[in-house]
């Protein structure tokens, strides 16, 4: 029979994922324990107010997670921010944006290299911290060129086991508030206000790092092709991962500020959260902590380095980048290893130059920016579908845009010189490509 033969010839992929797997999935994605390596620099910013910096930045996230929902429907085949703005604004607007995208990628292996190495140094504080950057980016780079992944499996049973971390540390938490001497109502509404210590710019500017405690909630769009009645399953996904994160992250925060005291410096602000399980539990939580923490973020460095450099690779193939090296792909390991090297390389003169802060703001840099552009094309979209009947999406999209500017005017100057050179750099190549490829054709 023909018609069974075709269907087998070209049998797509499966819808099978519901709702929930989306929703976990999403949960995996971000990871559970995703405020805890910022929340030193979350504190010192924010002057305390994490909890707070945490919500604002929730509020921000949900807008935004909408405008992407909406955009999935829209192209199902491709959930990326750099397709929605350059599809719906302009092709050269998104091309920047991809471009700042890839500067995200970059350094998120960066700053796991810094976090990585200062974890280490709480196990072994003679260690000097240059060796252990160099360790770890030489680490997570020879194991990429030999083309060892993290399964799904594996990040899967990693969620799960930062999943029971989070259970012990509000398990010690809850213990140790047992023990206080009745303490009065005040104490428990000080991580949201504290009249003492606010600071409405310091609160922007650490709203503006938590960002990065809900980066990567749009990855559940790459899973549409896969996803049951993906038009309505893929949208509430996306949006309920938003506000899951941001729930279980205000709890995570709110335990932390309630057992360190105000005003108490961190031993190391990097690893501060470390720090707290170890008050709240003794050494066995703050060595349970320290690991689990420690092993997430190896793994998040060594799958977003050969993310990163397979994004290198298919700009290199597309032309954006030189060809015959970014294109390159090892005949043994069948992995672009040019540029797992060259993100080696960055990552290791980053981790000696950079501090984490700055490295989590130059992320954030790219990050808002690529999510003021997806509001920008959901209300476009809007526009051109309905006009006053898409009124409401609309007013949403515009609530994303002016949240996520706002947080990042708030980054610090140092990061937007830095990202704003990055995307200058993107400017002139994509000038000088167009000029590349429309010559050849007019001789």
């Amino acid at each position: 029979m023909p018609e069974p033969a075709t269907t087998l010839a070209n049998p797509g992929l499966k819808r099978s994922l519901r709702f929930r797997d989306l929703v976990l999935y999403g949960i995996i994605l971000i990871q559970p324990t995703a405020p805890m390596p910022s929340f030193g620099v979350i504190y010192s910013e924010a002057r305390g107010h994490v909890i707070t910096a945490i919500l604002l930045a929730m509020v921000a996230m949900l807008f935004t997670s909408i405008s992407y929902g909406r955009m999935a429907r829209v192209y199902p085949h491709g959930g990326s921010a750099f397709l929605y703005v350059g599809r719906e604004i302009h092709p050269s607007l998104g091309y920047i944006t991809g471009w700042c995208l890839v500067m995200d990628y970059v350094l998120n292996p960066l700053i796991c290299t810094i976090w990585c190495s200062k974890a280490v140094m709480n196990f072994l504080p003679g260690v000097p911290y240059f060796a252990l950057a160099i360790f770890f980016a030489a680490f997570f780079t020879l194991l990429n060129c030999n083309g060892i992944e993290t399964s799904a499996r594996i990040n899967a049973a990693m969620a799960a086991a930062l999943g029971l971390v989070i259970v012990l540390v509000l398990i010690a938490a809850a213990r140790w508030l047992l023990h206080l001497q009745h303490p009065g109502p005040g104490f428990f509404a000080a991580p949201f206000y504290d009249p003492a210590t606010f600071n409405l710019r310091g609160l922007l500017r650490g709203t503006s790092i938590a960002v990065l405690t809900y980066i990567g909630f749009d990855g559940i769009s790459t899973l549409t092709d896969e996803a049951r009645d993906p038009a309505r399953t893929v949208p509430r996904a996306i949006v309920l991962t938003c506000f899951i994160t941001g729930l279980l992250a205000s709890i995570e925060v709110y335990a932390a500020q309630l057992v360190w005291p105000r005003g108490l410096a961190f031993p190391d602000l990097d690893t501060a959260y470390v720090h707290v399980s170890g008050r709240m539990g003794g050494p066995i939580l703050f060595l349970i902590v320290n690991s689990s923490l420690l092993l997430a973020n190896i793994g998040s460095g060594m799958a977003s380095q050969l993310g990163a450099a397979r994004l290198l690779y298919a700009m290199g193939q597309d032309g954006a980048l030189p060809r015959r090296f970014f294109a390159a792909v090892s005949p043994k390991s069948r992995i672009p290893r040019n540029n797992v090297i060259l993100i080696g390389a960055i990552c290791l003169v980053g981790a000696l130059v950079f501090s984490y802060q700055l490295g989590t703001e130059l992320l954030n840099y790219g990050a808002l920016l690529a999510f003021m552009g997806v509001n920008v094309a959901s209300i476009l979209r809007g526009w051109r579908q309905g006009r006053f009947a898409q009124a409401i999406p609309m007013l949403l999209s515009l609530g994303g845009f002016i949240t996520c500017a706002l947080l990042w005017f708030s980054l610090g100057p140092l990061a937007k010189t830095a990202g704003t050179s990055w995307a200058a750099l993107g400017i002139l190549l994509y000038v000088f490509r167009r000029r590349y490829t429309v010559l050849p054709a007019s001789e």
